[in-house]
Parts: structure tokens; C-alpha cells; sequence
């Protein structure tokens, strides 16, 4: 029979591998690689090569995982703080900034290579850019210079279906830069509904949020607005032929329930109603 302090010591490894885990934001990233996957899907003209289907996706989730570790590690003194985040690795002391730094290189380097060696370097530079765009460029930077922080930088998150599609096809398409801009107008009202419900946070951490330096009927607004911009450019792959009919059903009643959410936000003015717009812009 093990010992309860064998036990323990068999467990650590497991604790210690979930507190990397953690670094790399696991359900976000998840996201970038579903995102991806529809670049490679739409890109190929039949079947995705199995090779790039799970090497590329392997690569560009690697990539992603060490932004999100050094943002983790560029954060961790507000993050002490806020009640979204003072439970994170780096804040509690379960990590130190020299081990974090350590696995941000080494699983990069490791994406990196995947990708120039087994995909193409295109898609390897591209992955590069996007990281350097939110590890450095917004989270160093953009984060605490301006309210306009999350549509400059958004342009980092909304790289994965281009990355995807050049995982595929070698270069950059037209449709390839449409599936980019539908996430890239998607990203201020999604993280805008998110910092409506946390303002308080972002303002005692000196975070210059939109509703933190214009207030909140001016987040409201801007939600919508964007809302009614992402609904029109998802009408445009059905336009320029990339999707179908069924794409344009699914797309125009999703965001019409996008629309709808945006507007009870800005009528009622209700913070649950931001969280639960936040939550649906997930879906």
C-alpha cells in the first residue's frame, strides 16, 4: 500500500503540470485553434492534409500558449489584485517569473520549430508576428496607453484562421483576410462587455478600459455599434462565395441575437446583462 506522502509526491507533478497548464490559458487558447481550424478547413479544397491538421494546429496552440505565459508574467503584479486573477500561478506564488520565462521559450521555440519545419514559414512568421503583437505589443504597451487598447491589439487574436489558411495553402487570400476581420470587429464588443462587468477592477489597477475613461453608456454604444459592424461583415463570406445558404442562416441568427443582446445592454444598463453578453459572444 502507498504511503499518504507517496501519494503526495505522486501528485505534485500532476499540481505543477496544471499550474503550466493554467499559464497558457487553455479554454482562449482552445478557441484560437477552433479558429484555425476553420481557416485550414475553408482553405483546403477537399480533405486537410493530416499532417498540417494536427502539426499546424499543435504549433500555432504552442505559439499561443507562450503568449499567454508571458502575459501571465507581464501581469502578475495587477493580477495580484484583481478578483478575476489573483488565483493565477504567478500571483499565489505556485510559480516564479524565472520558471514561467523558462517554459515560455522552451514551448515556443518547440511551436516555432514545428511550424517552419513541418508547415511552412509563412505561417511560422505569422505566428511570430501575432505573438510579439499580444505578449509585447499589447500587453506591455497598448494595455495601459489607451482606451483603445483591445481594437488595436485585437489584430493579434484575430490572426489564427489566417494562420490557418496559410497553414494550407502557403499564402495569403482575400478570403483568408475576410475570416481575420470578422474576429477582429468581434474582439471590443466581446472583451468590452467583459471590462463593463469589471470596471471597478480595471480602474484599480489603472487599466484605461473603455468604461473606465469614457463611462458606461459610452461602452453601451460603442457594443452595439461594433455588434451591427460584425453582423455585416459575417454576411461576407456568403457574399463573395465562400459560404452557403445554411452559413448565411446560422450567421444572421446568431448575430441577431448578438444585436439583440447589445441593445437590452445598452437599454437596461444591468452588469449581469454585460456578463451574459460577454458569455454569448463566446457561443
Amino acid at each position: 500500500m502507498p504511503t499518504i506522502k507517496s501519494r503526495q509526491e505522486t501528485l505534485r507533478p500532476l499540481e505543477r503540470a496544471q499550474e503550466y497548464l493554467e499559464l497558457c490559458k487553455p479554454k482562449v487558447v482552445a478557441l484560437m485553434v477552433f479558429t484555425s481550424l476553420v481557416g485550414m478547413l475553408l482553405a483546403a479544397p477537399g480533405a486537410v492534409p493530416l499532417r498540417v491538421l494536427l502539426l499546424g494546429n499543435l504549433g500555432i496552440a504552442l505559439v499561443a500558449g507562450a503568449a499567454a505565459a508571458i502575459n501571465h508574467l507581464a501581469d502578475r503584479h495587477i493580477d495580484s489584485i484583481m478578483a478575476r486573477t489573483r488565483a493565477r500561478p504567478l500571483p499565489t506564488g505556485q510559480l516564479d517569473p524565472l520558471r514561467v520565462v523558462v517554459f515560455a521559450t522552451l514551448i515556443g521555440a518547440l511551436g516555432m520549430w514545428i511550424l517552419i519545419a513541418y508547415i511552412n514559414v509563412l505561417t511560422a512568421v505569422l505566428t511570430l508576428l501575432s505573438l510579439v503583437g499580444y505578449a509585447i505589443v499589447y500587453t506591455l504597451f497598448l494595455k495601459r496607453a489607451t482606451p483603445q487598447n483591445i481594437v488595436i491589439g485585437g489584430a493579434a487574436g484575430a490572426m489564427p484562421p489566417l494562420l490557418g489558411w496559410t497553414a494550407v495553402s502557403g499564402q495569403v487570400d482575400p478570403n483568408a483576410l475576410l475570416l481575420f476581420l470578422i474576429i477582429y470587429t468581434w474582439t471590443p464588443p466581446h472583451f468590452w462587455a467583459l471590462a463593463l462587468y469589471r470596471k471597478e477592477e480595471y480602474a484599480k489597477v489603472d487599466i484605461p478600459m473603455l468604461p473606465v475613461t469614457h463611462g458606461d453608456d459610452f461602452t453601451r454604444l460603442h457594443i452595439l455599434l461594433y455588434t451591427i459592424l460584425l453582423v455585416l461583415i459575417t454576411i461576407m463570406p456568403y457574399l463573395t462565395g465562400m459560404s452557403g445558404a445554411i452559413y448565411l442562416v446560422g450567421a444572421l441568427a446568431l448575430g441577431g441575437i448578438f444585436i439583440y443582446r447589445a441593445v437590452l445592454l445598452l437599454r437596461t444598463r444591468d452588469s449581469e446583462v454585460a456578463i451574459k453578453t460577454f458569455v454569448y459572444s463566446i457561443v
